[in-house]
């Protein structure tokens, strides 16, 4: 009983941090401009290969992450940029478009899938970061576990966004993707000030 509670504690101690960097409810009214003209079928598409996208590198990053950023000398701050310029790129490229991605073509829906949602909105260096941290502290088994979970849970959420499309319209969704393009540029820059800070730190 008692290898149960430490298990279950474990689980908490490791789900809820992926929750919050995972953060899957912040992603979904990013997912929805960036889905807006793509059939129902091809929005599922997507959204499974941003999910399996981001179980892959999630997986990948903790099994050889740690032994990548030493051989090539890389810092998480220097991940914490990369990833916040991806993001920056392509909210400004929204704001003065009207798109982020192209998506005209079936392959680059598919590119929609694995960037920007699977890395680095599911899984970004937020996530990566985190899970490097569990794993040297918590069993790994559990850590994958909590990860799965998430990553599930994210699924379901995303799941929802052929509902929501129904409900707000085209014209709301065209309408506040402008509002969540400049909110995904702060999130952007937030990335690159950690990134730099922990450089400088």
């Amino acid at each position: 009983m008692e290898k149960v509670l430490q298990i279950l504690q474990e689980f908490g101690l490791t789900f809820v941090p992926l929750f919050v960097a995972m953060d899957a409810i912040g992603v979904l009214p990013i997912l929805l401009p960036l889905t807006q003209d793509m059939k129902v079928s091809e929005r599922r598409r997507v959204i499974r290969l941003a999910v399996l996208t981001a179980l892959g590198l999630g997986l990948g990053f903790v099994a050889i992450g740690k032994g990548i950023f030493l051989f090539l000398g890389i810092e998480v701050a220097d991940f914490l940029i990369a990833g916040g310029l991806i993001l920056f790129l392509l909210a400004a490229k929204d704001l003065i478009t009207g798109k982020m991605m192209e998506a005209e073509a079936s392959v680059g829906a598919d590119m929609i899938g694995v960037v920007p949602l699977g890395t680095p909105l599911v899984v970004g260096p937020a996530v990566l970061t985190t899970l490097l941290i569990l794993i040297d502290l918590y069993s790994i088994v559990i850590v994958i576990v909590s990860f799965i979970v998430n990553l599930a849970i994210a699924w379901l959420l995303f799941a929802q966004a052929n509902r929501v499309v129904a409900f707000l319209g085209q014209g709301g969704v065209r309408a506040t993707s402008k509002v969540v393009s400049l909110f995904l540029a702060a999130i952007a820059i937030k990335m690159i000030r950690q990134g730099v800070l922990g450089i400088l730190g």
